[in-house]
């Protein structure tokens, strides 16, 4: 199944960073025995759009999380699509992920940072660091204006969207960002 296909049985809030997301994948060229986290599961949107592109994803998000993205039925949705047999849930918390040093290749949050308490967000970069092999890619992708302008116009106490690139000084990563119609990626490269 492709994208394409994805993005009809799963319709808009799928269609909303599918393309997207699928284009910041494919540009990052990861191997495909890649170990790959996606924090923050919502709908499983990130964790589809990577599996689709033939990678094999540990997603999950808090176990105390009671907000309505982690109510979302993202095992259904994978199973939709037929990509559930390459994605494995998780639960945990992404300022104290229980992973061993040095892990995953790759590590993506769409749209998750910017529900992280602030306070915690230079320690989940960290965490991040700790987790991924060297070289690994760090990639968040937040709503732009324009993307949060629309979730606000259904939501409007969602929160503003966070700049990962604040949380970063003295990390050791090299650092990119990709513009998007609704999100941007910022995609960090751990050079430890």
């Amino acid at each position: 199944m492709n994208i394409t296909q994805a993005k009809e049985i799963l319709g808009q809030q799928f269609s909303f960073t599918s393309d997207f997301a699928n284009t910041v994948i494919q540009d990052l060229k990861l191997p495909n025995d890649a170990k790959i986290l996606d924090v923050g599961t919502g709908i499983g949107s990130m964790a589809i759009t990577l599996a689709l592109n033939g990678y094999e994803v540990l997603t999950g998000e808090p176990k105390d999380d009671n907000s309505e993205y982690a109510k979302e039925d993202w095992l259904n949705n994978t199973k939709k699509v037929n990509v559930d047999h390459l994605i494995q849930f998780k639960a945990f918390d992404a300022k104290d992920m229980p992973f061993e040093h040095n892990t995953f290749d790759a590590i993506f949050f769409l749209g998750s940072l910017h529900h992280i308490d602030q306070e915690y967000r230079v320690n989940v970069l960290q965490e991040c660091i700790r987790i991924s092999k060297s070289n690994a890619v760090i990639c968040f992708l937040e709503p732009n204006q324009k993307g949060i302008q629309m979730i606000k116009e259904k939501t409007p106490s969602h929160p503003d969207a966070a700049d990962p690139n604040e949380y970063v000084q003295g990390l050791n990563l090299a650092s990119q960002k990709v513009e998007g119609a609704f999100f941007d990626a910022f995609i960090f490269q751990n050079t430890k």
